[in-house]
């Protein structure tokens, strides 16, 4: 095959694709004032869910993070998924659908919790997962927020204390 084959078809265009403005977010807004129009898609206050997230990105578990909060864990796992925070529900893909088959009436509950391999807590935290979307605007401000705090990321600058406690050292000491 030769370059002329390969190039048959391919045509020049003197206009770009436009794929808009891109946004970033730099207004500082507190996350739980960004929360408060989405109130009443969350399970728990705005203020209770901006805690929950910043506890749980900081690394604790969603108890922890529940406890801080002042809610009930299995309220604090509901709400960080309809901020869109991944790895929510505690049964795998597979398992799932298990839990869809069950919403479908294919199979009855207790068949189905017996399938999942989960205790109820854990087949009614993935069933709300599965009737429940994350909030698209909520997951924004989310992902805002935890970009904007990241310790690593390029942050609000406001923080102290590095994250990784002076492991990289000092551009100074490469020389």
């Amino acid at each position: 095959m030769t370059l002329s084959e390969i190039a048959d078809g391919l045509e020049v265009t003197s206009r770009q694709r436009d794929r808009g403005v891109a946004v970033a977010d730099d207004t500082e807004t507190p996350l739980v004032d960004r929360l408060e129009s989405h109130a009443d898609d969350l399970p728990c206050t705005p203020a209770a869910t901006a805690t929950l997230v910043d506890a749980y990105t900081a690394g604790r578990s969603i108890g922890d993070a529940a406890r801080e909060a002042g809610v009930a864990p299995m309220t604090g796992a509901k709400a960080l998924h309809r901020c869109g925070v991944s790895g929510i529900c505690p049964l795998a893909p597979s398992r799932r659908g298990v839990v869809r088959d069950w919403l479908d009436g294919r199979i009855a509950r207790s068949e189905a919790v017996a399938l999942s391999g989960g205790d109820d807590a854990d087949f009614a935290l993935a069933t709300y997962v599965e009737t429940h979307d994350p909030v698209p605007a909520v997951a924004n401000a989310v992902d805002a927020h935890v970009a904007g705090t990241a310790p690593l990321g390029g942050g609000r600058g406001d923080r102290d204390d590095e994250a990784l406690g002076g492991a990289l050292g000092s551009p100074d000491g490469l020389r």
